[in-house]
């Protein structure tokens, strides 16, 4: 899958994960339309996602909206991203918080576009979608 022009604000997911860079967006023939949209083309983990549940629950699109961020389900999610995809998603919640989604996206398509051919780079396997390069 090549890197859009534009990266929809819709794949930010409550979390901070950029829906656009997760390998199961990059690899499906239908891939899912992001969080935040209907179930279709979801992975499982992600139809039964608890962070979604409490975000719809406290009447917020993202955890960084609410008090209590970074709670314990963040934190747990966290602690996994850190130490298997070398990612922050509470900096990514918090950059978001800082300049906005629009400019974040923007910030997330230079970093994750191939720089080889355009496709995009997963964040879990630090591979291109289209070429297999690898990155990072």
């Amino acid at each position: 899958m090549k890197m859009p022009d534009k990266i929809e604000t819709t794949m930010f997911a409550p979390c901070g994960m950029n829906c656009l860079v997760c390998y199961k967006h990059c690899y499906h023939k239908k891939p899912c339309a992001g969080c935040l949209n209907g179930d279709n083309g979801k992975p499982e983990h992600c139809r039964k996602c608890k962070i979604k549940d409490c975000v719809k629950e406290k009447g917020f699109s993202y955890c960084f909206e609410c008090s209590e961020h970074p709670c314990k389900q963040i934190k747990s999610l966290e602690k996994s991203y850190n130490s298997r995809y070398n990612t922050s998603l509470v900096k990514n919640s918090r950059t978001t918080k800082e300049i906005g989604l629009v400019e974040f996206m923007k910030l997330q398509q230079k970093e994750y576009t191939c720089s080889v051919c355009g496709g995009i780079i997963s964040i879990h396997d630090a591979e291109c979608s289209e070429c297999q390069t690898k990155s990072k």
